[in-house]
């Protein structure tokens, strides 16, 4: 078997220009710069966790559009290698890039195009395929060549040349495709993702990739994903490893999201989460993301529904609870929600605001007060436990509704108030992994003013595959992560 390089090393870099390859340094690793950007107002505010797109297998798929991706490099297609900058997005499984065939979507004209012409390794393939995106999928079709990711060649490697991309958001991304570091079974028509062909051609000595993503926003280097290897330098202490719980995303258990040192609640028994590159953003149930808004003090949608029901419900639900009647059947019994409840009941209204729909459609066949109603149960039982008052409960609970999350962007927060906001805490394998206020928030300078924004976005995801997290590059900033695929597993230690 040929050389195998120890470590391949991808390296972020914060300026906008590329800067030169360089020969592999002093301490064993190879290191190619790539890029990071700085958001925007209009691409953070289009950015969207998509719909879960449910398939024959039961089997989820959560869809997202890129437009808050900051950090991304650049790769090498074909021989002579033609360039393109790539997201390393580990929450999908397909490289694709635009196609020279796409000539009737104004995007591609402004992102570098695959031009099989003029590479001498190009296999033609053919197939059609349609890769999810956005609300839906972008079309185009297979082909194969040669991939160069820093110095190391992969070789016969299947993507997709898109043909069409769609809206005219494209024109606001900063990158050109994609680099899926997902699982094959993920894979748009099973095709081999460029990680598996990685470890087969035997290019990496160990079947691990680390990431670092640098929070300087200030320092040239934006962080560095290593295939093959870790770089000590980029964490401290040791990192805690957690099993997948699943073969089909890089996903892991999360327990409880401790929020001001109080319990959310909704994951005491485990939540599913994600460990996704590919978006900036945090997200995951309403239920939660609300209790966080209101304890950072963001802006949130006030719903009159919400709190219609705790005004004229709020003393019956009460007593209901307290009286030990199943919460799953208090706003049936109040006659907010029917006697045939489905089993897609839980999820919820707010699942509409990633579908830029009105906050008075529901996506089930329960009315928008049931699925409030069932939030309001759940919140009042949360604080019963922490034994509050049932005046201090309903009041916070009538809070909440002035709370819930942004339906058409993001949520505002008091850049000048950050300092006073709390910690917000993931529970991962019996431990602790606090964000403080500057890393789960985002700020975004325009001009002369400078604008903040929570991370956390809702995304309702019904059982079995929910409730569900989605914990992208806010969280990864923080914590050096390796993505054990030898072992099935996840590694997380506070980054460096």
């Amino acid at each position: 078997m040929g050389f195998k390089y120890l470590l391949v090393v991808t390296c972020l870099c914060a300026s906008f220009g590329f800067l030169p390859v360089t020969a592999s340094s002093s301490d064993g690793l190879l290191r190619v710069t790539l890029r990071r950007r700085t958001l925007d107002i209009n691409s953070l505010n289009s950015a969207k966790i998509k719909e879960v797109a449910h398939h024959l297998k039961a089997n989820a798929v959560y869809l997202k559009n890129y437009l808050d991706a900051q950090y991304f490099g650049e790769i090498g297609i074909g021989s002579p290698p033609q360039s393109f900058r790539v997201v390393f997005d580990t929450g999908s499984s397909n490289l694709w890039v635009p196609s020279s065939k796409c000539v009737l979507s104004i995007a591609c004209y402004f992102h570098s195009k695959y031009r099989s012409k003029l590479s001498n390794t190009y296999t033609k393939i053919g197939t059609p395929c349609k890769i999810p995106y956005g609300r839906g999928h972008i079309p185009g079709f297979f082909s194969q060549d040669n991939l160069r990711v820093g110095e190391i060649i992969v070789k016969d490697q299947q993507f997709a040349e898109i043909t069409k991309e769609g809206p005219l958001a494209f024109l606001a991304l900063h990158f050109d495709g994609i680099l899926g570091l997902g699982f094959q079974n993920k894979s748009v028509e099973q095709v081999t993702p460029v990680w598996y062909n990685m470890i087969e051609q035997g290019l990496v000595n160990q079947k691990i990739f680390s990431l670092w993503l640098n929070q300087d926003p200030m320092a040239k280097i934006g962080g560095e994903i290593v295939f093959g290897g870790i770089d000590w330098r980029h964490f401290t202490g040791d990192h805690t490893y957690v099993p997948l719980t699943q073969k089909d995303y890089w996903q892991i258990e999360v327990g409880d999201i401790i929020v001001a040192n109080n319990p959310t609640g909704l994951c005491e028994g485990g939540c599913a989460a994600i460990i996704d590159s590919g978006t900036s953003l945090i997200a995951g149930p309403t239920k939660i993301v609300t209790q966080i808004n209101h304890a950072i003090g963001a802006e949130g949608y006030v719903s009159y529904e919400c709190k219609n029901i705790i005004h004229n419900y709020g003393d019956s639900i009460w007593e209901y609870i307290i009286s030990g009647l199943k919460p799953e059947i208090i706003c049936v019994d109040i006659g907010l929600c029917s006697h045939n409840r489905s089993s897609h009941t839980m999820n919820d209204v707010i699942e509409t605001a990633s579908h830029n729909e009105s906050w008075g459609e529901s996506r089930t066949k329960e009315s928008p007060l049931c699925t409030f109603c069932d939030m309001i149960v759940f919140w009042i039982q949360v604080q019963l436990k922490q034994r509050n008052t049932k005046e201090k409960i309903l009041k916070y609970v009538d809070e909440l509704c002035e709370k819930l999350p942004n339906p058409v962007g993001q949520t505002f927060i008091d850049c000048s108030n950050i300092a006073a906001m709390p910690q917000i805490t993931f529970t991962i394998g019996n431990r602790s992994f606090p964000l403080s206020p500057e890393q789960y928030m985002l700020r975004i300078e325009e001009g002369c003013s400078t604008v903040c924004y929570g991370g956390f976005v809702p995304l309702d995801v019904s059982p079995p595959q929910g409730p569900l997290w989605v914990l992208g590059d806010l969280f990864l900033g923080a914590y050096h992560t390796v993505f054990d695929y030898g072992n099935l597993r996840i590694g997380f230690a506070e980054a460096a």
